[in-house]
């Protein structure tokens, strides 16, 4: 059965062709999720706001604040590791 993500055509005829090439064996491969090539400028664009977005927030936070969040985290990170024998 194909993933869920698989992009499926609208038109009904296309479908349905798509549909028996899937069932008969003759559809051609697709690539699976992590080989699809990614926009490079979108990339570049993400990676930028990442790189500076918790800087600029932590630059804003008290030190009172940070250290709440940062407890929060922690606390986030070790729920449901702990070991219950």
């Amino acid at each position: 059965m194909p993933d869920r993500s698989s992009k499926r055509p609208r038109d009904l005829n296309q479908l349905a062709q798509r549909l028996v090439e899937e069932a008969t064996g003759e559809a051609p491969p697709e690539k699976p999720p992590a080989e699809r090539e990614k926009d490079p400028a979108a990339v570049a664009l993400g990676r930028r706001g990442g790189l500076k977005g918790g800087k600029a927030r932590a630059e804003k936070m008290a030190a009172e604040q940070r250290s709440e969040a940062a407890r929060r985290a922690a606390q986030a990170r070790w729920r449901g590791k702990r070991d219950t024998s």
